[in-house]
């Protein structure tokens, strides 16, 4: 749908860390971030305004605290500035591409990012700017999921578009399980009664609480990002009006 205008006007796109490490064991891909900082563009270019948080999992996960000895806020502070590094990443490939960006952190990092003010981060958008925002909530015990909703919520945004290496909703994982069904769309009561992984409940319920829809689809394919702000029947939609099964 080369010519299909944009459902959103403002939208909230979140990249998880693993989506920019591609195929790598670790860190950034090159191509990849090229790739993505061009389907940026492109939606840039159909006047959506646009925020984007990345998450910080193709560094560091705060979740493998218990592992590696540290304590619990200790390693997730570790994880917010793994999502500095790639906001700093995707701050620089926006730019390679004509994008005017700029990057707003929960965390005082006053070198190299905005402190998060939402009155600024919304006027940045008005003026076409595209606003990354790094260090998650800024506190510990709350993933990127989280912190992609609230910021969402926060900016006023449309709907939360997740980009993942999943098509979408499954009633079950369907790596392990053949015949695992594809939801087109859901509710968020659902996902939480089901126990659906595709987001942490906190982010769910945040979402829910303030009629924030979210998208789930699949950032491996080239043009995806674009299909769901063009609101093209890709992954799933998730919102006060789905059915499950």
């Amino acid at each position: 749908m080369p010519d299909a205008p944009a459902l959103y006007k403002r939208v909230l796109l979140k990249l998880s860390g693993e989506a920019l490490q591609g195929n790598d064991q670790f860190g950034i891909n090159h191509d990849v971030i090229s790739e993505i900082a061009s389907e940026v563009r492109e939606i840039h270019d159909l006047g959506v305004q646009l925020a984007i948080v990345a998450g910080g999992g193709n560094f560091f996960r705060g979740a493998r605290a218990g592992e590696l000895g540290i304590d619990r806020a200790s390693a997730d502070y570790m994880g917010m500035l793994a999502t500095m590094i790639n906001g700093v990443a995707l701050q620089n490939a926006l730019e390679k591409k004509g994008v005017h960006c700029r990057l707003i952190s929960a965390l005082a990092v006053q070198e190299i990012a905005e402190p998060f003010i939402p009155r600024r981060a919304i006027r940045h958008l008005e003026k076409g700017r595209v606003v990354i925002f790094a260090a998650g909530t800024g506190n510990p015990f709350f993933t990127t999921d989280t912190a992609a909703a609230l910021r969402a919520i926060e900016i006023k945004a449309d709907v939360l578009l997740k980009a993942t290496k999943v098509e979408g909703v499954y009633s079950a994982d369907p790596k392990k399980v053949k015949d695992a069904k594809r939801f087109a769309r859901i509710s968020y009561a659902d996902v939480l009664a089901k126990e659906l992984k595709v987001m942490d409940s906190t982010a769910i319920s945040l979402s829910k609480d303030n009629g924030l829809s979210i998208k789930i689809f699949d950032i491996n394919c080239r043009g995806n990002i674009r299909k769901a702000v063009c609101g093209d029947t890709i992954g799933t939609l998730i919102d006060r009006k789905g059915e499950g099964e």
